[in-house]
């Protein structure tokens, strides 16, 4: 699909604020709200957006822990990496999984409660998982930049 300067104001736009009505949209872009309406349908459609979420604040939500684990497997036969993955897709603290090039496999993004419930998921639910070989962990001091989604160039 070839995005048009219109299609890459509404992404950019539903990016930074997904909740923003199709008038307000609409009339941001310089359009009328059906043909808007109709490009952002268009847009769902072809899979350009994926969805629309509340970005959680993890710490008031009880969840002030995010540790980043690297992650190597003892194989990496597409069978072997395809359970290590659905078995990330069961652990709800893992909320990212990302396959790597290179002497990590997998790179996981990990919120917990406090250091002993990760801990818990570390020792009960990661390092005994089938054909996982080891773990390390490196947890989070501090986040200085943390922004959804990607930059959409201009037309």
């Amino acid at each position: 699909m070839v995005f048009d300067r219109i299609d890459r104001q509404i992404l950019t736009l539903l990016q930074d604020d997904g909740r923003m009505t199709n008038v307000d949209l609409a009339e941001r872009v310089g359009l009328t709200a059906p043909p808007c309406l109709r490009r952002v349908r268009a847009l769902e459609e072809a899979g350009a957006i994926r969805g629309y979420h509340a970005a959680l604040d993890p710490a008031i939500l009880g969840y002030p822990i995010t540790v980043f684990a690297m992650v190597s497997l003892k194989s990496q036969a597409e069978a072997d990496l395809a359970a290590f993955e659905e078995h990330v897709r069961s652990i709800p603290e893992i909320r990212e999984c990302h396959m790597l090039n290179g002497e990590i496999d997998f790179i996981l993004k990990i919120v917990a409660s406090d250091l002993k419930a990760f801990q818990e998921i570390l020792t009960t639910h990661l390092t005994p998982a089938p054909n996982v070989a080891s773990v390390k962990t490196s947890l989070t001091i501090r986040t200085t930049k943390a922004l959804p989604g990607i930059p959409v160039p201009a037309a």
